[in-house]
């Protein structure tokens, strides 16, 4: 019997959990929350030109699921086009033109995401956290606040750490999140982003308190790296759970960590990706069971195919 998934973030790391579970539809029934806060880049200046929910994860997140090839297919066709024309259609990418003038003519964001899945023939279901526009907002420690999220992913001089993070306003959660946390085996956060991603994607209303309630086991997604200029969030990785169980009201059953080595290759394209590594401090994690299995790519970066057979170990070890 299939087990249901839900994974929980935004942008990449939604996208690379869909990429690693699409791989497993014979054990996997899988389900996305993203988070819809973006407000940067191509996603932001839509949703203030027409008033809309940012598109650009959960476009991320659809053509992860896909069936068809992202890297021949799909990202040539949905992020290589481009308008040129003047006017609120220039510089935007067919993907989130598809999804915002989908919802606007028909009525429904959801009916503009399920006709792009359709379309792709997706392996799971995406799910927006909320319907309702929404900014984020985080409180430093030196108590300023900055606004939005594309203020706290790229805070530049502002480097004092977080201390909290919340929605304005604090809007419902989309109802299919609900349901598909109240139905779920397993809820599973990240790779990502602490607070931009993952955290944003458990905000809206309703959704603490459906993964309080579930019987679900909490599935931590950790990876090993964060971006050296991005948000002002932890850089060890019993501080990542620490921060994380703040927001979920129960304790993370496992934690899958890619504590492997680097090689120069793989050292080199951190660097020049600006990404840092957590801290491995074990010793501080000592009562979480810790899944300590490589899942690079050769050249560095998370690999989906070795994390889609990491996730299905550990599912299928609980009928053992």
């Amino acid at each position: 019997m299939k087990k249901k998934v839900v994974v929980f973030g935004g942008g990449n790391g939604s996208a690379m959990m869909m990429r690693a579970l699409k791989r497993h539809t014979d054990v996997f029934d899988t389900y996305a929350v993203v988070s819809m806060s973006d407000s940067g880049g191509s996603s932001g200046r839509l949703r203030e030109e027409f008033n809309t929910l940012p598109p650009g994860d959960i476009l991320r997140a659809v053509l992860a699921s896909s069936k068809y090839s992202y890297k021949e297919f799909l990202k040539p066709l949905f992020y290589g086009t481009r308008f040129d024309a003047s006017g609120k259609l220039s510089g935007h990418n067919l993907g989130n033109l598809f999804l915002t003038l989908g919802s606007e003519y028909a009525g429904a964001y959801m009916d503009a995401i399920n006709a792009l899945s359709q379309a792709v023939e997706a392996q799971g279901t995406v799910y927006p956290a909320t319907l309702t526009p929404n900014n984020l907002v985080a409180t430093l420690q030196d108590g300023s606040e900055l606004f939005g999220e594309h203020a706290i992913d790229r805070p530049g001089e502002q480097r004092s750490p977080i201390m909290e993070v919340r929605l304005e306003p604090h809007v419902d959660a989309f109802v299919g999140c609900l349901s598909a946390i109240e139905q779920s085996d397993f809820l599973m956060f990240g790779p990502g982003s602490l607070y931009c991603s993952v955290v944003a994607s458990v905000l809206p209303k309703g959704i603490r308190d459906a993964i309080e309630k579930s019987n679900a086991r909490l599935v931590y997604v950790a990876g090993d790296i964060y971006e050296l200029e991005g948000e002002a969030g932890p850089t060890a990785l019993s501080e990542f759970v620490r921060q994380l169980e703040q927001y979920v009201p129960r304790k993370i059953d496992s934690i899958i960590f890619n504590g492997q080595d680097l090689s120069e290759k793989q050292a080199a394209y951190y660097k020049e990706k600006m990404w840092g590594r957590l801290t491995f401090d074990r010793e501080l994690l000592s009562n979480y069971d810790i899944i300590d299995i490589p899942f690079e790519k050769e050249h560095g970066g998370l690999d989906p195919e070795k994390l889609g057979l990491i996730l299905r170990n550990l599912v299928t070890s609980y009928e053992n």
